[in-house]
C-alpha cells in the first residue's frame, strides 16, 4: 500500500508553487508578457506551463510548510523578486517612450496623442510608434525567450528561501532608473539637435524678415523635418536598442546578484 506523508505533500507543493509565484510575477511586469492583449487566463496557463517545464531542474526548495508564516513570507519574497526583475526590463522600453515624448514635444506634436492600453492613458503618437517599434525589435531578437532564460537562471543566482535582498539591491534597482532619462535623451538627441537648428534659423529669419508669418511657416517645417529625421534615423536605431535590451537583461539579475555581473 502506497502511503504519502504530509511532509512529502508539502515538499511537492513547495517545489511547484514557490517558483510559480516568481514566474507569474515576471509575466505580470516584464514586456512583452505584460501587454493587456494577453488575458489573465493566458498568463496563468503560460506561467503554469513554464513552471512545470523548469521545476525539475531547479535547486532544492526549502523544507517549510507552505501554509505557515515562513512559507507565506517566502511566497511573498518570490513575488517581489519577480516584479522587480520585470520592472528592470520594463525600464528599457520606458526609455524609448521618453525619447518619443521628447521628439513629439520638439516637433510640435505634443497635442497629438492616442490611448495607450499598456499605460491606460494618453500617449504621444511618436512615443506610441517608437514603443511599438522597440517591442517588435525586442521580439525579433527573441528577447522574450531571453527573459525566460534569465528567469530560469535567477533560481540559481537567487535560490528560493536563501536569497537575501538587502538595501543595496533595491538601491541598485532605483539607480538603474537613470537609464530612462539618459538613454531616452540620447535616442532623441539627433532629432532634437536638428529641430534646435531649425528653430534658430526661424528665429534669425523672423529678425531678418519680420513680415513673414512664422507660425504658418514654422509649424509645418518643424513637423516635416522631424518626420524626415525620424525616417532617416530608423535605419540606425537597431544597434542602440539592442544595447538597451542587453542592459535590461543584465540588470534583471545584476541588481540583486552582484556575482552575476
Amino acid at each position: 500500500m502506497i502511503s504519502v506523508t504530509a511532509a512529502e505533500i508539502n515538499a511537492w507543493v513547495v517545489a511547484f508553487f514557490f517558483p510559480l509565484a516568481r514566474v507569474l510575477a515576471i509575466l505580470v511586469a516584464a514586456p512583452p508578457f505584460n501587454n493587456p492583449a494577453l488575458s489573465t487566463r493566458v498568463r496563468l496557463i503560460l506561467g503554469l506551463a513554464i513552471t512545470a517545464a523548469i521545476a525539475p531542474a531547479l535547486p532544492a526548495m526549502p523544507a517549510v510548510d507552505p501554509a505557515s508564516a515562513a512559507g507565506l513570507l517566502i511566497l511573498a519574497q518570490q513575488m517581489i523578486i519577480g516584479l522587480a526583475m520585470g520592472f528592470a526590463i520594463r525600464l528599457v522600453l520606458a526609455a524609448v517612450d521618453l525619447a518619443g515624448s521628447v521628439i513629439s514635444l520638439q516637433m510640435g506634436l505634443g497635442f497629438a496623442s492616442s490611448y495607450d492600453p499598456l499605460t491606460a492613458g494618453q500617449t504621444g503618437v511618436i512615443a506610441e510608434f517608437l514603443g511599438l517599434l522597440a517591442l517588435l525589435v525586442f521580439m525579433a531578437i527573441n528577447g522574450h525567450l531571453m527573459v525566460l532564460a534569465t528567469l530560469t537562471r535567477s533560481f540559481s543566482a537567487l535560490p528560493v528561501g536563501a536569497a537575501q535582498l538587502t538595501g543595496e539591491s533595491w538601491w541598485n534597482l532605483a539607480s538603474s532608473g537613470a537609464v530612462v532619462f539618459s538613454s531616452g535623451l540620447l535616442l532623441a538627441l539627433p532629432i532634437i539637435v536638428a529641430l534646435l537648428i531649425t528653430n534658430l534659423a526661424l528665429a534669425i529669419l523672423s529678425r531678418a524678415a519680420p513680415q513673414l508669418n512664422l507660425i504658418v511657416i514654422g509649424f509645418p517645417l518643424t513637423i516635416t523635418l522631424g518626420l524626415a529625421g525620424l525616417m532617416f534615423g530608423l535605419a540606425y536605431l537597431s544597434q542602440p536598442l539592442q544595447q538597451l535590451f542587453e542592459y535590461g537583461l543584465q540588470s534583471m539579475l545584476g541588481n540583486f546578484a552582484p556575482a552575476t555581473r
